[in-house]
Formats: structure tokens, C-alpha cells, sequence
């Protein structure tokens, strides 16, 4: 687990973060004291309220959920901690409108169901019409291990919130708000899993090697939100993870956990982040749910992705299904009211009604421009030649990947030589393809489809950018016979449109030093091993050179004095390559 914080006293950071809330959203308003978060009063119509809360450290839950359309207010406790009963009664009685009454709906946790629901008693003796629904969404931990406490709650809650809010937000009563609340939590099942325990600040960071930490290949399945064991751990890739955690909630024979038939036509899906899983990784997570969702014959209606009810920065994440059926109060649909406009800034789901339902599956198809014939140019070279030479050049780029990896691990981020390997081995399967025609803009502007496809990253980009330039420059001094020089002419054409978008030269430590010595001599002899040679020396002298572009600048250290530039190294060794000098002949491995 992550033991670093930037903020290490855990009152200060519950304080500070709801104070963030009223900078975020100026309608809401802070109850420092009572760790309050609540509406601002204005001049609308008068509705049923609607107050939630628990434990700091799930948000956006609850505090980010107050906002029009949602919760009228939410009350925080310290970390994982339930707030007090005088806290809650404080938000119900002084801090939301309670002419039309007021709901409070919590998570089935023992501490927040006794403080909220004395609360509860507390404002109905005072006189108030106050109800409670208490959601349980989890399957996690089945009946026989549940007992008596029953089902807990986690991410699936939120929908209950937006749910009751947007009916609340219509003018509707709190008896309708109650009832469809209630039926919402009745129709929720939610299970998570999370690949560590999360460290609360301020506390002592736990032996890792204790029984109570999972190990680097495990994962808990059915974890709750406050590091609460699960069903039990696997050693599992996401598909097997994801079968499991659906099982757990369709399956209908499963008689532990089968809380809840999901048949409706219309389903929703909620996708949540438990607050350190990245944004990349939780859309690679949604795609698997979805497709296995298939499976189980289940098509949601609405699919939610995002970070939602969190556990700090768990590394995990929790599947919500929601069972959608009639709120029998004559309408609106759950669907609606989960669609309804809301003014909060923890809740994520932009996309409009009218795009859900117009279920356009248009696309574009088109390839024009990638994959459109290439007009000869008749600028001839003898193809076989030209193929012979070309491979010869990226085998010697595939040859050297080990070296070009080694030396940009020391200097940067280790992908250059798998970089320039990936691209190599494309054109040469596109050789193997595609022969070469003996146009050599032909033949040159499909190898530069090829690396546009396969290569990527700043070497990628210069290199597409350059072979472009390339065919451009070629077809210009067409048509004609492809000599050393009108190859040396071509290529300075280029050089002059890659120095267009970047401020690379020689002499700052990038692939441009092997580059330029190669085209100068080029043009000069016509010689091409003579070219050749001058970028592999120019790729030498870049070892101790200063670096001024590039990761190298800010990666730091001292790296750039043993090992040449990788870039550099790896355009060198094809221009080796493709003038024939092989492996063992003198000066190959100089460095």
C-alpha cells in the first residue's frame, strides 16, 4: 500500500477537503464545526430534503453530492468514523429546509445506522417529518457470514441519492421520495475487489508482512470500503476477476448471495473507482464488465464510469447493478430521474438522455488518405536492391535493440529500442508483403504508412514527419534515376522540413546527430558506407554529450556520460545496416 500523503494529519484533511467543497460549488455552504455540507438557502420552491453521510475518506461521497438535483446536505465523521448522532440532528433540524419533510438515507454500517437513526428519533420527537432508508447493496460477504448486520453498503448508494434527489427536486412528497428511495435499495447489488488494503493517514503503517496484507499477485475479492475483508482472495487476471465478481451478483443458484433477481429489461450499470485505480485502466475494467455482461444476456441501459464512492485511494474497484423497474407513483421513471439534470460536483455522468436513447451506431469507415494508391512517380531504383538494402537496415535496428534499451533505461524511459524494434519489425513483414515496384516514392511512401502505424512516441513522430517530407522531396526531382545524390538532395530537403517542427540540431543529444553527418557526407561522396560511418561516429560522440532536448534533460544524473544517445544509436546502426557493414566488422560495437 501507498504510505505517503501530502497531507499527513487526518484532521486537517477531512477539515480542509470539505472546505474545497464550497470553493468547487459556490450554492453549498459549510457547517465547520458540525462538518456539515449543505445547501445555501435560496428563493426556489420549497421540496423534501434530502441529508446522507458517513466516514470521511469516501468521497466524492457524500459531501461533493450536495447540490441541486441531489442531497440538500451531507454530514461528515472523521476518517472511516460514523459522525455523531448531534451532528446528524444538527443537519436535519437547522441546516435544510424542512417544510415538506426530510429523508436521510445511510449505508447499513452499525456506527451510521445507530447515530443517524437517533437522529432521526431525535427530530420526529422534536415534531419533524423525518424518514430513513438504510441501503445495503453489497454481496461481498453472503448471508450466512452477513448474519443479523445484513447486507453493507458501498457504491451503489449514490444512485439511491440521485434517484430520490431528482424525484425530491420535482416537488414530489416525502411519502413518494421514501417509497422510491426504498425501492431503489431494494433492487441494488454491488460487490468490489481491490488488489491492497488503503493506509489512513495519521496512523502507523502496517507490517506488509502481516497475514492482514495481500501479497503482489493477489487480490481481494469483495473487499468493503473501510479495508473490511471480503469473500476470500484469488491469484486472478481481470477476466476470471470480473466473471467472479458477476457471479456473485446474477447468479440465482448461489443461494448465499442471491439477494436479488436482476431481470428488468432496462439495467443499469455503475462502474466505480475506489481512488487509486487510474483513469486508463478502470475504462480497460468497464469494457470487460460490459462484455461479460453479455454473456448473462444483461444490455444496460445507462452505463456510469467514474469515481464515485471511493476508499481513499484504494486500488481497487466495485460493480453496481441496478434492477430497473416501475416507482409506481405514475411516473417519472427511475431512468428519468436518473438522467434528470443536478448541480454537484461529484457527480459524473454527462451524458445527455437524448444520446442514450437515440442509440446511434453510425461510424466513420472511410480510409482515404492512409490507404489510397500511391501515383508513380517514375523515379526508378532497382527494387531488389532497394529491398535488400532496407532490410538489411532494420534487421540491423532489431540487432541492436537490446543495446538502444539498455542505454535509454540509463537516460530515460527503457521504450526507444522496443520502440524502433516494433517499427523494424513492421517493415519488414511489409516487405515480405509488398515487394518493392522500383518507384522508389511508391516504395517509400508505403513504408511510411507503415511506421505512421506501428511507431509511436517522439522518435515515432520525427520519423514520420521526416519520410514524408521524404516522398515529398523525391517526387520533386522525379523522374528520373535514384542516384547518391539525388537520394543526398532529397534527404536534405527533408532535413530542412523536420528542423521545421523541432528545435533538435547536432549537438543536443538526439537521434538529429546521427542524422545530419550521414545526409552531408552522403551528398558530398555519394558514398554510402562513408555516410554511414560519419553517423556512427556523430552516435558516438553523443556519450558525455550535454543533453538539451529530450527526457534525458530532466530524467538527470549523470547517465548521459556512459552511453550514447539512444536515438542516435539506433539510426546509426540502420544506416550500418543498410550500407551493408556487418556486425563483425571493426568498429561496429565501439561503445
Amino acid at each position: 500500500m501507498s504510505a505517503k500523503h501530502f497531507i499527513n494529519d487526518p484532521t486537517l484533511l477531512v477539515n480542509s477537503a470539505l472546505q474545497s467543497l464550497t470553493l468547487t460549488n459556490p450554492s453549498v455552504a459549510l457547517d465547520a464545526e458540525n462538518k456539515i455540507i449543505y445547501k445555501r438557502p435560496s428563493n426556489g420552491p420549497s421540496q423534501v430534503s434530502i441529508i446522507s453521510g458517513g466516514g470521511s475518506g469516501h468521497e466524492p461521497s457524500f459531501g461533493a453530492f450536495v447540490g441541486t438535483g441531489l442531497l440538500s446536505a451531507a454530514v461528515a465523521g472523521t476518517i472511516f468514523a460514523s459522525p455523531s448522532a448531534e451532528q446528524v440532528r444538527r443537519a436535519i433540524t437547522s441546516r435544510v429546509d424542512t417544510d415538506k419533510g426530510v429523508l436521510v438515507t445511510v449505508m447499513n454500517y452499525t456506527g451510521d445506522v445507530l447515530n443517524f437513526g437517533m437522529a432521526v428519533e431525535k427530530a420526529k420527537a422534536a415534531g419533524l417529518k423525518v424518514e430513513m432508508v438504510v441501503v445495503g447493496d453489497d454481496v461481498g460477504v453472503g448471508r450466512e457470514k452477513g448474519g443479523k448486520v445484513g447486507r453493507r453498503g458501498i457504491a451503489g448508494t449514490v444512485l439511491v441519492h440521485k434517484i430520490a434527489g431528482a424525484l425530491a427536486a420535482q416537488g414530489r412528497s416525502l411519502e413518494e421520495v421514501y417509497h422510491v428511495a426504498k425501492l431503489t435499495a431494494a433492487n441494488l447489488v454491488s460487490v468490489g475487489a481491490s488488489l491492497e488494503h488503503v493506509h489512513v493517514p495519521g496512523r502507523a503503517v502496517p507490517d506488509p508482512n502481516s497475514a492482514e496484507s495481500l501479497q503482489a499477485d493477489e487480490v481481494e475479492i469483495g473487499m468493503g470500503i473501510h479495508n473490511e475483508p471480503g469473500s476470500g482472495r484469488a491469484k486472478v487476471q481481470l477476466p476470471e476477476l470480473v466473471g467472479t465478481m458477476l457471479s456473485q451478483l446474477l447468479d440465482q443458484n448461489d443461494k448465499d448471495r442471491a439477494f436479488l433477481n436482476v431481470n428488468s429489461n432496462e439495467v443499469v450499470l455503475l462502474v466505480n473507482n475506489l481512488g487509486g485505480v487510474s483513469v486508463l485502466e478502470l475504462g480497460g475494467i468497464t469494457t470487460e464488465v460490459v462484455k461479460q455482461l453479455g454473456s448473462w444476456g444483461i444490455q444496460p441501459v445507462r452505463i456510469l464510469s467514474g469515481t464515485y464512492m471511493t476508499s481513499l485511494n484504494g486500488l481497487g474497484f466495485s460493480i453496481s447493478l441496478l434492477n430497473v423497474v416501475n416507482t409506481d407513483i405514475g411516473g417519472p421513471s427511475m431512468i428519468g430521474l436518473l438522467d434528470y439534470p443536478c448541480e454537484a460536483t461529484g457527480w459524473s455522468a454527462p451524458i445527455q438522455k437524448t444520446t442514450w436513447e437515440a442509440r446511434n451506431t453510425a461510424t466513420r469507415e472511410d480510409t482515404t488518405g492512409s490507404d489510397q494508391s500511391i501515383k508513380p512517380s517514375g523515379l526508378k531504383a532497382d527494387a531488389s536492391r532497394f529491398s535488400k538494402a532496407l532490410a538489411s537496415g532494420v534487421q540491423a535496428i532489431v540487432a541492436v535493440e537490446p543495446e538502444v534499451t539498455r542505454y535509454d533505461t540509463v537516460v530515460g524511459d527503457g521504450d526507444c529500442g522496443i520502440g524502433l524494434k516494433r517499427g523494424a519489425e513492421a517493415v519488414l513483414k511489409h516487405l515480405k508483403e509488398k515487394p518493392a515496384t522500383g518507384d522508389v516514392v511508391v516504395d517509400v511512401a508505403n513504408i511510411v504508412t507503415v511506421v505512421e502505424k506501428e511507431m509511436d512516441g517522439t522518435s515515432g513522430a520525427l520519423f514520420a514527419i521526416f519520410l514524408n517530407a521524404l516522398v515529398h522531396s523525391l517526387r520533386v526531382l522525379s523522374p528520373g534515376d535514384a542516384s547518391p545524390q539525388v537520394w543526398a538532395g532529397a534527404l536534405k530537403q527533408s532535413c530542412d522540413a523536420l528542423s521545421r517542427y523541432t528545435p533538435a540540431r547536432p549537438g543536443d543529444r538526439t537521434l538529429v546527430d546521427a542524422l545530419y553527418p550521414f545526409v552531408e557526407v552522403l551528398g558530398k561522396t555519394g558514398d554510402l558506407k562513408k555516410a554511414a560511418e560519419a553517423s556512427k561516429k556523430a552516435a558516438e560522440d553523443t556519450k558525455g554529450m550535454v543533453p538539451s532536448l529530450g527526457r534525458a534533460v530532466y530524467v538527470g544524473g549523470t547517465g548521459f556520460e556512459q552511453v550514447p544517445d539512444p536515438g542516435a544509436w539506433g539510426l546509426a546502426s540502420f544506416f550500418l545496416g543498410l550500407a551493408g557493414i556487418k556486425p563483425d566488422e571493426e568498429g561496429w560495437e565501439a561503445i
